[in-house]
């Protein structure tokens, strides 16, 4: 009966093992597409207003950086804390949720802020 209950652990880690990957992979290809599309965006701002050889090779070459930069990012984070480790950090930016709400100092709110609370006896 030990036996099986050990065997039961080593299937329960590889499972984990299998779905820690795919997460992991997938938040390196998350992350790799940022700078691949930035370039890909940038190559093309070069090429499109003066369609040659030359800006096509410029763009090319600007939508690769883009790719390499993306991979060496992805591979460093997957190396340090991992990959989905970052995804979730830039997921859970409550600042970016509601960027209407974010901006809380407006002039009127500050004008209305100090009329409804005077300063202290010490400002």
């Amino acid at each position: 009966m030990t036996k099986d209950k050990k065997d039961i652990r080593k299937t329960d880690r590889s499972i984990f093992s299998i779905l820690e990957i795919i997460s992991e992979s997938v938040g390196w290809l998350q992350i790799v597409a940022f700078p691949l599309f930035v370039g890909l965006v940038t190559g093309a701002l070069i090429y499109f207003p003066n369609p040659s050889r030359t800006t096509l090779i410029f763009g090319i070459i600007v939508a690769l950086i883009g790719l390499v930069a993306g991979i060496i990012w992805a591979t460093k984070q997957w190396k340090g804390k991992g990959t989905m480790w970052l995804t979730t950090r830039i997921m859970a930016t409550p600042e970016l949720d509601n960027p209407d709400e974010a901006d809380k100092t407006t002039p009127n709110n500050k004008a209305k802020h100090k009329a409804n609370h005077p300063p202290k006896s010490g400002q």
